[in-house]
């Protein structure tokens, strides 16, 4: 089964690209030249960021599944882009933080691994063209104390 998504691009002239569906839009932009102000991010940070969203989003999803106590994540996501054209991604690290008290570094691993090879649509898309790299930390947040009465 298929489902069809649509968006709608309207050139705003030089680089910048306006798109989006019938309630969110997003503006993209190319400078040209150093020192250029840019009225958004390029499409390749936009595909950065989306990969970004989506392994958080499905790895947030499969945590929570797992009945794991995670108070918050986090990622930062870095691409090398060959200079040469087509300026590709030639690779990506995600570096995601995973803050909790007691949470199971296997279950991250798995959660992981779950992301990359079943639930997250870009990072599965993204992977066979362009090798992605993950690593996690835990950040542990103390258990408050229950207070005397």
């Amino acid at each position: 089964m298929t489902t069809e998504i649509s968006i709608h691009a309207v050139h705003e002239g030089g680089m910048r690209v306006t798109a989006g569906d019938n309630k969110h839009q997003v503006t993209m932009d190319y400078p040209m030249h150093p020192g250029d102000v840019s009225a958004g991010l390029t499409p390749l940070k936009t595909l950065l960021v989306s990969l970004a969203a989506c392994s958080l989003s499905t790895l947030n999803l499969v945590l929570t599944k797992m009945k794991q106590p995670v108070d918050g994540l986090e990622v930062e996501a870095h691409a090398l882009r060959r200079q040469k054209h087509p300026t590709v991604l030639t690779g990506i690290s995600l570096a995601f933080t995973v803050t909790g008290s007691a949470v199971d570094r296997l279950a991250v691993e798995r959660a992981i691994k779950i992301a990359e090879s079943e639930l997250c649509p870009v990072w599965n898309m993204l992977k066979s063209s362009t090798p992605i790299h993950a690593t996690f930390q835990l950040v542990e947040k103390p258990i408050a104390p229950i207070a005397k009465s």
